[in-house]
């Protein structure tokens, strides 16, 4: 069963969500519903969920804000806004899904179909022997809103763009929210074993377990993810994969 908490400043939007995902109460069961986005930071660490429904325009603090001032989560992002005016690729690069109100009853079962396969492949992460990381690896620090992350280079699974903002996803399933740019990162990363595979992610080449073929190809990571590749990047990745 999917755990689910909505933050939606507007008390209509919420309960409209919360009505449309009954109709998969066999699959998703709504674990609490916010309003207000300061008490969303207060009281959200005290509930174990797989995905937050989030809004994107909210007074004081846009759904950009919250994910940052919360810092780090281990849980999916599903965008639910009226709005449209948002670049899709760069929220697609942080959220599982985006969803224009009114939530069309068929995407929102798409989504929820992309969220159980995400959640499944991150069960089989976290029960599988993961590769060992040095005691010595180098640390990349992440300053955010709660304080700064020391992460470990080789913890780090991919590092995704989400507007100004990058999310590092890291292997103990979390992500972290820092406000700065891919581009500011990808010095720091470039070499060892990241490579940037299009304008939007960092990857960690260490953690794909598949490429499928395609224009540019699309990798699979370990936690399920799949990355589409820029074809100016495939013939460059190919030999960093496959190098004898």
């Amino acid at each position: 069963m999917i755990r689910a908490i909505i933050l939606d400043d507007e008390v209509k939007g919420s309960t409209l969500l919360q009505h449309k995902l009954k109709n998969f109460s066999d699959r998703v069961c709504v674990e609490a519903i916010f309003n207000d986005p300061q008490e969303a930071l207060k009281h959200i660490r005290d509930y174990t969920v797989d995905v937050l429904f989030l809004d994107v325009e909210m007074p004081l603090m846009n759904g950009f804000q919250f994910l940052e001032q919360l810092g780090q989560f281990d849980f999916e992002v599903i965008f639910v806004t009226a709005y449209n005016m948002y670049t899709l690729d760069a929220l697609r690069a942080d959220a599982l899904d985006y969803l224009l109100k009114p939530v069309d009853p068929e995407e929102l079962a798409k989504a929820l179909d992309k969220l159980e396969k995400r959640v499944s492949a991150k069960a089989k992460l976290a029960l599988s022997e993961l590769p060992a990381v040095g005691a010595s690896s180098q640390r990349i620090a992440l300053p955010t809103a709660e304080g700064i992350h020391l992460i470990k280079k080789d913890e780090i699974l991919r590092v995704e763009a989400m507007s100004n903002y990058s999310v590092f996803y890291v292997m103990n399933l979390s992500k972290i929210i820092v406000s700065k740019t891919l581009k500011e990162f990808e010095q720091q990363l470039e070499g060892s074993t990241f490579m940037r595979v299009n304008r939007s992610v960092i990857v960690n080449l260490d953690y794909v377990i598949k490429y499928r073929k395609g224009d540019g190809g699309t990798l699979e990571l370990l936690d399920g993810a799949e990355i589409e590749v820029s074809p100016m990047k495939k013939i460059q990745l190919l030999e960093r994969l496959f190098a004898s």
